[in-house]
């Protein structure tokens, strides 16, 4: 009889390699990116431009222009897009992040090229019709006003800037009457700009055959021309030269603090960057953590706390982040602190590094269980330029890392006074 009180046996997870892509240039200069899997007979295309906040040339122009592409064209509205697009049973939406601007299709494969025009006709001929313009800067301000009532809004907002400097599209604070004053004529130029096909990735995958690769080819490998785009990139977030004395965003009548404490981070092509997973999982990337146990569980100062990684293309972060009672802030400031040191002074024990080094395996394993997330893995080796190699290396790494390896790592990128810290609450 099964044992229930025993837990089942953990099988260490076998080198893991990515489905390979097959790659196209197309004669516009664009690539595609084709990852076949007839497991289910959808396809997820996804057309991806140099367009996101790293490359605004107003503050808000990127995020205004990826949001009204899909509010008419020359020969749709915006009504007539998202009913051609429901008719389908599809998806069809397009969202701006920190470094790219994606258009993604959601589609039963036999739809894909119904379909495809639509896709076209956004990303060719939008027109940001006056109307729906005000519509969305008005919801955007309405609903930034909503968020900056929420100290963790706030403390993220703040250590952004702190953390890449105010005059980097990743620190930049959003301005009302900035974002407001944004001309439709800003965005038509922003499109022009940014919107190229010419540098343009082109993601395909799913039950992808050869009608559906031919028919993307048809009509997106046309459009626009091979010349390279003009898109200048800002200089790189450095905040070596900032203040690391902690900052403080008032909240009159707040009840709860939120704490924000970071730096800049290894990049992923770093060589340090797999067993730095290691450590700051260990310290707060799972519900097991060292922060969890003391923070929530020991201390009762909140319901949940985290230690991060956020890569993006020009810069990297880590952040520790956690909301607490107003009247516990410094009290889990100081034992945040505190595991920090514990980190650098004393070894990990083997069972707990065991347990983090299988709940990562695992993870990682079932992150890969659809060939959508495996196209999100590719297409951070992708944008990132990592080695095709770099999963492998973190399955065999995560592996191999020892307790001295991550101890003198802790050292070097765990110390506390190499933190920017940000709180948010009531009145000191």
């Amino acid at each position: 009889m099964l044992n229930r009180l025993i837990a089942p046996p953990v099988q260490p997870l076998a080198s893991i390699t990515l489905p390979a892509a097959d790659v196209l240039s197309l004669p516009n200069g664009s690539r595609l990116h084709i990852l076949r899997n007839a497991a289910q007979p959808v396809i997820r295309l996804q057309v991806v431009f140099r367009a996101g906040k790293w490359y605004d040339t107003t503050p808000g122009a990127s995020v205004l222009t990826a949001r009204m592409l899909l509010e008419g064209t020359r020969t749709r509205t915006a009504r007539q897009i998202a009913d051609e697009v429901a008719f389908f049973g599809a998806s069809l939406e397009c969202e701006q992040g920190f470094d790219r601007a994606t258009l993604t299709l959601y589609c039963l494969a036999r739809h894909l090229g119904q379909l495809l025009p639509v896709v076209a006709d956004v990303l060719t001929e939008p027109t940001f019709p006056e109307t729906e313009l005000a519509q969305l800067k008005a919801r955007t301000i309405q609903n930034v006003r909503i968020e900056r009532q929420k100290t963790s809004y706030l403390a993220a907002e703040r250590f952004s800037r702190n953390l890449f400097g105010a005059d980097t599209p990743y620190g930049v604070v959003f301005q009302e009457d900035t974002f407001q004053a944004i001309p439709r004529e800003t965005l038509q130029a922003f499109f022009q700009q940014a919107y190229s096909f010419a540098d343009a990735e082109i993601f395909l995958c799913g039950d992808v055959g050869p009608a559906q690769q031919q028919a993307v080819q048809a009509a997106l490998g046309s459009i626009g021309s091979a010349s390279a785009p003009v898109n200048e990139a800002h200089t790189q977030a450095d905040s070596s030269g900032l203040p690391l004395a902690a900052d403080y965003v008032t909240v009159p009548e707040s009840i709860q603090s939120s704490i924000r404490i970071g730096r800049l981070w290894p990049s992923p092509a770093h060589s340090d960057t797999h067993r730095l997973q290691v450590l700051v999982k260990v310290l707060g990337g799972y519900f097991g953590s060292r922060l969890m146990k003391n923070i929530r569980e020991d201390k009762g100062f909140t319901y949940g706390i985290y230690a991060s990684v956020t890569p993006r293309e020009h810069a990297t972060s880590f952040v520790i982040g956690t909301d607490v009672n107003a009247a516990s802030t410094a009290a889990a400031i100081q034992e945040i602190r505190h595991e920090l040191q514990l980190l650098q002074d004393e070894a990990i024990p083997a069972e707990e590094l065991q347990t983090v080094k299988n709940y990562m395996a695992g993870k990682f394993a079932n992150e890969l269980s659809t060939v959508f997330e495996q196209c999100d893995k590719y297409k951070s080796i992708v944008f990132l330029g990592l080695p095709a190699s770099y999963y492998t290396d973190f399955v065999q790494q995560i592996q191999r890392v020892t307790a001295p390896e991550l101890q003198q790592l802790a050292q070097q990128y765990l110390q506390a006074d190499t933190m920017l810290e940000v709180v948010a609450g009531p009145k000191k």
